[in-house]
């Protein structure tokens, strides 16, 4: 085994506002409470601590009782939820949609990462327990972000029509998904493992909701993983205030829309990653999830026939509040009312819009959690390793884009010198006698000089092209043998890790491909990691 780390920003893969996030530049403070550092947890612990109530506690325990009333539950994952009564525990949470077999192989890592961190939370803080949560987004209804996984290549997808919150979803005809899944999958152990698997979260299983709850449950059962579905009336409850406040108020909007604008003046590389309606609530039944707005002094349901006055739609909160479902803009504030929790880890398209909310938080007066970058990952097989050793491409190739990659490649291995900068450089020195001449004789001179000095460097520029180019030709064998081991790594010319499905790598490494990663990714290191098995 051997593991290598790549600073992110040198990866090309995330943005500005990330890195800058990761470097601490001092004009994002303002956007987030504490910076992910073990010695950063004392403070959010006593924060969230004296704000959290024990009545809190005691609907969320039951509530996870209720769910996990019919499932096959690890003795660890039994005493981390009796464990969430007690004052002195609290969360790590981590969030993801509830993709087909996941989906993407980063819902690994963002498991992992929570897993991780409580183990290093509690070497740190013995006295306190922490407990890693899996918060399964069961309200959202983009079922075409969810509805396939790929697998070599081969994208697997659940044809169906669908609507209202994807976890209420039947999973009615994923038995054909299976169906041409297993002739894909080949034969021997691990191979049955996966059939086996997918046929019992989902064939087993009347909803998606379940489904997913079993399959993350079986894949981290020795981990004490503890999995929340919050579209739960009793949850819900005590969320009422804060979703009371947004239908009278607007608040999330006026203090989301302020800090848009706090961001974009900083730096126009930040972009903003969602912009928030006057009301951040869905409505939501067995059917549907649609919008609430506020038009004519009334609330309506979009597309619906649904109106209230502010005392009906306030009488229909108190008595069905499973009804009301926050969006994105809420969602965080909703986690981080019903669970004592002090990180949110999340990928940088998360942690992006976390940075819209600090301001939000504050105004109802609910701490911010610490935000967490999750583990990033390249797996290379030991036989990769070899072929990239072979033909001498270093970890920071690979990051580069196809063109840069092949072209910084075919000048390192031409036996020719495809680099013009000396030639450039001599022709502006020439230039300089010619800029000397014209300024000693006549300076009307000057013009065509540089026009002739900028017609000769784009002819060097033209050259040094043409040349590359023929030695790309020549050099095809090796340009395919590069290209095609980048494409193994980057499928689509995209991270490995946000594209392929766990699957693969299950087929390859079976059972001990989850243990490898709980021991080997280290949630604080903050680089991504580059690890051969």
């Amino acid at each position: 085994m051997q593991q290598d780390y790549l600073p992110f920003r040198n990866t090309g893969y995330f943005s500005t506002l990330i890195c800058d996030y990761l470097d601490q530049k001092s004009d994002l403070e303002q956007f987030y409470n504490r910076f992910p550092k073990l010695e950063n947890f004392k403070a959010q612990i006593e924060e969230k601590q004296s704000s959290f109530p024990k009545s809190s506690r005691e609907v969320l325990v039951s509530a996870l009782k209720k769910h996990y009333k019919n499932s096959n539950i690890s003795e660890l994952t039994l005493q981390n939820i009796e464990c969430l009564n007690s004052e002195n525990t609290f969360t790590i949470t981590t969030g993801h949609q509830l993709n087909l077999f996941t989906g993407p192989l980063y819902f690994l890592y963002k498991i992992v990462s929570a897993i991780n961190l409580s183990t290093e939370l509690k070497k740190e803080y013995p006295e306190f327990n922490f407990v890693p949560i899996y918060w399964m987004a069961t309200e959202d209804h983009d079922f075409d972000e969810i509805n396939y996984f790929n697998f070599k290549g081969k994208k697997f997808q659940w044809n169906r029509v669908a609507s209202g919150a994807v976890g209420e979803l039947s999973t009615e005809g994923l038995d054909e998904v299976l169906e041409l899944f297993v002739q894909d999958l080949g034969t021997g152990k691990n191979a049955d493992t996966l059939k086996e698997l997918f046929k019992k979260a989902y064939l087993n299983h009347k909803n998606l909701a379940d489904a997913t709850r079993f399959l993350a449950n079986e894949l981290f059962l020795d981990y004490g993983l503890v999995i929340m579905d919050a579209n739960d009336s009793d949850l819900k409850r005590l969320f009422m205030p804060f979703v009371e406040t947004e239908l009278r108020n607007q608040t999330s909007y006026h203090s989301v829309s302020k800090t848009n604008e706090a961001l974009s003046s900083i730096s126009e590389d930040y972009k903003i990653q969602v912009n928030p309606r006057e009301i951040n609530l869905f409505y939501i039944t067995e059917d549907i999830r649609e919008r609430i707005v506020f038009e004519d002094d009334v609330y309506k349901v979009l597309n619906t026939d649904i109106i209230w006055s502010l005392s009906e739609i306030q009488k229909v909160l108190l008595e069905h509040p499973e009804r009301f479902s926050p969006n994105v803009i809420m969602r965080p504030l909703y986690q981080e009312v019903i669970l004592p929790n002090l990180c949110y880890i999340g990928g940088g398209g998360e942690l992006a819009y976390w940075f819209q909310l600090k301001a939000y938080f504050n105004e109802v007066a609910i701490p911010f959690p610490v935000l967490l970058l999750r583990n990033s990952v390249l797996i290379k097989t030991e036989k990769q390793a070899e072929k990239l050793q072979k033909l001498n491409i270093s970890n920071e190739d690979l990051f580069l884009k196809r063109h840069s990659f092949i072209n910084k490649k075919v000048r390192t291995i031409s036996n020719i010198d495809i680099d013009f900068s000396i030639q450039k450089k001599y022709l502006q020195q020439q230039f300089e006698d010619l800029y000397q001449l014209a300024e000693q004789t006549d300076k009307s001179f000057l013009g065509a000089v540089k026009a002739q000095e900028v017609k000769q460097l784009k002819g060097l520029d033209a050259l040094e092209k043409r040349l590359l180019k023929a030695q790309k030709k020549k050099l095809s064998n090796e340009v395919k043998r590069m290209t095609n081991i980048q494409n193994e790594l980057f499928p689509n010319g995209n991270l490995q890790e946000r594209n392929a499905n766990f699957s693969e790598f299950y087929l390859e490494y079976g059972e001990q491909l989850i243990p490898y990663l709980i021991k080997n990714l280290k949630p604080l290191k903050g680089e991504f990691s580059i690890i051969t098995i």
